[in-house]
């Protein structure tokens, strides 16, 4: 047994985990060379053949291999993923390799693709199911940011219990402990290094006349020694972002693979089979940065012959090596090829980042293949929230497709292009385009472009308050789509028609909303299966059909993240938020309500539903924040034309004018409204509301509270002010003791009062939870990985505190929750 520096616990606490026979997920984070790879290897020694371990790690491509890490760890199982499986199939073929108990380990997960990410989220939600199976993840905490994929990947697992590991640096005795014998001084290396074991390392394997500035210089200097033959070869290797095959860097080498003895022997390199490596990233990328700009660029250029030659080189490999070799007709050949791939694997950041990798050399193109590019590129745009710039590519798709005269490609991206516009919040020109498509659609002669132009038009009259007339044209639009095989038009026919018959109160409405995914799942059209859970979920919401929806909610989001659908599941999101909000879960729904605001820039027509959800949560508590997102999201509504935007807006805005006694807002909101009486999406936000007929349908625990209020009865009101003052919900109470108090009643409980000696101003349990951790010392990232927040939430989390607290910084805030019995050893006492 190896000896670990500061890292015994660690690797006990993951034995324990590991015999505990349960399945589980654990995270291993911390900065780059903290000891991430040592603790996993340790583990794996000490587990020894216990238990079926397979160990599998992301690498620093341009764009990530599509689920490289998963198919290394597999690779040489004897499993169902140990040959070629189809990308459909993947899912549930990794799911059969833990039917024995399982230890899968997946380093560096911030640079896996979307599709691992993906496949990693639908294990990990299923080991609970796995008994004796540990999936290991590690990744670098200061590599994710609030918008970094694994972050939204953290918060979309929050319900999933998962242990954290986090490593920290070592300290200064086990510096000295490390440097005894070596002649160094012990201070010295600890400030030069600050305890990252790596740096050390490198540090050490110097010579004291060379200590180095910089651990990049470090490496460098360790190099230096090493001959220009064995210098020359590690140049070359470091252009590899990922393990090579010997067989390729044999043929690329001047000197062979007998170059590299050298660097393996020092332990720079290590060898796994037929494959090389650096033994840490860090000394690869140290050495690739130092390189000149033409000589980096002539090194991949030698890779990228090389894999051209070869028939079996994953087109990820060739577009990463063309585009540091500055091979623009490799790049122009293969990217888009390479983009196609990922978007139908679901990697769609991967296709996106492809697409960008080709549009600098877009000129270069035929008019029909740059046109086609700037199609492909909207959509993926679309898909990664980037609406506005996905409306702007889209036109440039238009106009080129015009000059062409490809009516039928102008008339399908026209389609594309209504879509987008509606999505970013343009809805009249959402429908200008989508008619102008029709007109185009004419002109091809083509029934399945024509059922297809036919089909959107009908659905922008569902999306726009025209359900009664939407209904036959979709039904005609239906049949075309038929009698033209287009699977995907008919199921968003059976989805739309859906949506219409709801809208007329018809629970036909839903049958065909539930048929229209069953449609798509069996045709594997997976957008339309989307797009079906999506209206389904709004049906049901505005249906008030509580346990339906969360029933759909669990199966849609699980699908649209598997199948990389981020603005469905941003959508999905949004009405699990309201469903958290229905059921009293306010701190899960402000959550998830701050994690979607936190981490999508453009959300489009979508911002109106997000931010009026979280105004109207923040109404409740009484913040004072929540008239401007309100205000914000009426207005937005306003401007987009859309209904279905308006009527969660006014629903919103209304409930804050009714808790704030602002009757002009109020009878401003009600004027509008019935100006829009038709609209069934308004009719039913708004009759959900206090004083409007309708509003006590299955209550919530708020608003139960409400009607006890509502009563006129002292002992159910007093019942009442028990319950909102438990929910926080402070401006509902404070009317409820008003009119307590104009009822002539002897007592009236100051629940603010007296909740304020256990939880000072009144704090949210969220907001308990981070004073806590401050408590502990910790900074907000590190709170933020405690509890799977993005880091603005947690600043928002710890202003309010400071606030509220009336405190001057957090050492006084954390001295208030210790006079309170608030931290975490008075807790755990």
């Amino acid at each position: 047994m190896t000896h670990v520096w500061e890292r015994e616990h660690q690797v006990g606490e993951l034995l324990e985990l590991l015999r505990d026979g349960t399945g589980s997920t654990v995270l291993v984070t911390g900065e780059a060379g903290v000891g991430k790879t040592t603790l996993v290897r340790e583990l794996v020694a000490r587990i020894g053949s216990e238990r079926r371990v397979l160990i599998g790690s992301c690498d620093d491509f341009l764009v990530p291999p599509l689920l490289q890490p998963i198919r290394d760890a597999f690779r040489g199982s004897g499993g169902p993923m140990d040959r070629p499986v189809p990308s459909d199939l993947v899912f549930d073929a990794v799911l059969r390799e833990f039917e024995q108990p399982t230890v899968l380990i997946v380093e560096d997960v911030h640079w896996a693709d979307d599709a691992t990410l993906d496949l990693l989220r639908y294990v990990v939600r299923r080991l609970d199911q796995l008994p004796g199976s540990v999936v290991v993840l590690t990744y670098r905490e200061d590599s994710i940011d609030t918008r970094h994929p694994l972050r939204a990947w953290l918060g979309a697992l929050a319900d999933v219990p998962m242990r954290r590991i986090a490593l920290s640096p070592l300290s200064r005795a086990a510096v000295g402990a490390i440097a005894a014998g070596s002649g160094r001084d012990a201070d010295e290396l600890y400030e030069l290094t600050g305890g990252n074991p790596f740096y050390l390392t490198e540090v050490l394997a110097g010579t004291e006349e060379t200590i180095p500035a910089t651990v990049v210089d470090a490496v460098l200097s360790r190099i230096r020694r090493l001959s220009q033959e064995s210098r020359a070869a590690l140049e070359q290797l470091s252009v590899f972002p990922s393990a090579v095959d010997l067989r390729y860097l044999d043929a690329v080498l001047d000197s062979g693979l007998a170059g590299l003895t050298e660097a393996e022997e020092i332990g720079l390199l290590e060898t796994s089979g037929d494959r090389i490596a650096f033994r840490h990233d860090l000394a690869r990328r140290a050495i690739e940065q130092a390189l000149p700009p033409l000589r980096r660029r002539h090194l991949n250029g030698r890779v990228l012959k090389v894999m051209l030659a070869c028939p079996d080189v994953h087109r990820f490999r060739l577009v990463h090596h063309a585009v540091e070799a500055g091979d623009i007709e490799t790049v122009l050949a293969q990217a888009p090829l390479a983009a196609r791939e990922a978007s139908r694997a679901g990697s769609h950041r991967q296709a996106l980042t492809n697409l960008q990798a080709v549009l600098p050399y877009a000129d270069r193109l035929v008019l029909a293949e740059r046109a086609g590019l700037l199609d492909a590129y909207a959509w993926e745009l679309h898909i990664a929230h980037r609406f506005g710039e996905a409306v702007e590519a889209g036109d440039q798709a238009v106009r080129l497709f015009e000059q062409l005269g490809e009516s039928t490609a102008l008339a399908e991206t026209l389609l594309r292009q209504s879509r987008f516009l509606y999505m970013a919040g343009d809805t009249p020109a959402a429908v200008q385009a989508g008619e102008r498509a029709v007109e185009v659609a004419e002109y091809t002669g083509s029934p399945a472009v024509q059922a297809s132009a036919a089909a959107s038009r009908a659905m922008l009259m569902v999306l726009t308050g025209a359900a009664r007339e939407a209904i036959p044209a979709l039904e005609l639009a239906h049949d075309r789509a038929v009698e033209a095989g287009r699977t995907d038009i008919d199921a968003l026919c059976h989805n739309y028609l859906g949506v219409a018959w709801c809208d007329l109160g018809s629970p036909f409405g839903f049958t065909q909303l539930r048929t229209s995914i069953e449609l798509a799942r069996s045709t594997g059209d997976y957008e339309a299966v989307a797009r079906g859970y999506t209206n389904l979920a709004e049906m049901l919401y505005r249906g008030y059909r509580w346990t339906e929806l969360a029933e759909c909610l669990r199966d849609g989001l699980a699908y649209v993240r598997e199948h990389g659908f981020g603005s469905h599941a941003y959508n999905l999101e949004v009405h699990q938020a309201l469903l958290d909000l229905r059921l009293g879960r306010w701190d899960e729904a402000e959550q998830r309500l701050r994690q979607l605001l936190d981490t999508v820039d453009d959300d489009g027509m979508m911002s109106v539903m997000s931010h009026s959800a979280l105004g109207r949560l923040l109404a409740r508590r009484g913040d004072p924040d929540a008239e401007r997102l309100l205000v914000c999201a009426w207005e937005r509504g306003l401007e987009q034309g859309s209904h279905t935007g308006q009527g969660y807006a006014a629903f919103a805005l209304a409930e804050w004018a009714w808790l704030n006694d602002q009757t002009d807002v109020w009878e401003s909101i009600r004027d509008h409204v019935e100006q829009l009486s038709d609209i069934p999406v308004v009719n039913q936000m708004m009759h959900l509301l206090p004083g409007m007929p309708g509003w006590q349908r299955d209550a919530d625990p708020y608003e139960e509270a409400l009607r006890l209020a509502d009563s006129g009865e002292t002992e159910s009101m007093l019942r009442a002010l028990e319950i909102l003052d438990r929910m926080g919900a402070a401006p509902a109470a404070a009317l409820v003791r008003r009119r307590l108090k104009e009822l002539g009643a002897l007592r009236i409980p100051r629940g603010a009062q007296a909740r304020t000696r256990k939880n000072p101003g009144g704090l949210t349990d969220r907001q308990l939870d981070v004073l806590v951790l401050l408590t502990d010392g910790l900074t907000n990232p590190q709170i933020a990985a405690e509890l799977v927040l993005s880091v603005r939430t947690v600043d928002r989390h710890v202003s309010a505190i400071l606030d509220r607290l009336g405190a001057g910084s957090r050492r006084e805030a954390a001295a208030a929750a210790r006079s309170l019995g608030l931290s975490r050893e008075q807790q755990s006492a």
